[in-house]
């Protein structure tokens, strides 16, 4: 059972991913930080001086009522730039990566292995004889 446990945390597939998560904790915390403070003040100097962001109050005066649309704003700038990150860094070159594999499996299928010489020889007595006994039939 222990063996079993470790062929399994040793195998490549679960190191891989658990460097894919570091690296992806790593990487949410600079996304984080850059929509924190690049995107969010840019978003909120939209919403006025007296505003604090983007947004509106549902009841004046009653700041549990703020309706924080910049927030939402800065959740998808966020959103889009993982996206875009995770696509361009991983999602393309893994498809580039399975074609060539695709394309390198397909030639290897596709060409084929020349005929022994005595297989080759063994075809034309064959088709000699057919041939023979083809004339032979129709005299």
């Amino acid at each position: 059972m222990i063996k079993g446990f470790r062929d399994f945390i040793l195998r490549g597939n679960v190191i891989e991913l658990s460097i894919a998560v570091v690296i992806g904790s790593a990487f949410t915390a600079l996304v984080g930080a850059f929509t924190a403070n690049i995107v969010n003040p840019i978003v909120a100097s939209a919403g006025g001086i007296d505003a604090t962001g983007l947004g509106f109050r549902i009841r004046p005066g009653n700041d549990a009522t703020f309706v924080d649309i910049g927030a939402v704003i800065t959740a998808l700038v966020t959103f889009l730039i993982t996206a875009a990150v995770v696509y361009f860094l991983f999602v393309v070159p893994m498809n580039r990566a399975n074609a060539r594999l695709r394309a390198h499996a397909a030639a290897q299928d596709a060409v084929e292995e020349p005929m022994p010489v005595d297989t080759a020889l063994l075809t034309e007595l064959r088709d000699l004889l057919k041939e023979m006994a083809a004339r032979d039939a129709r005299r």
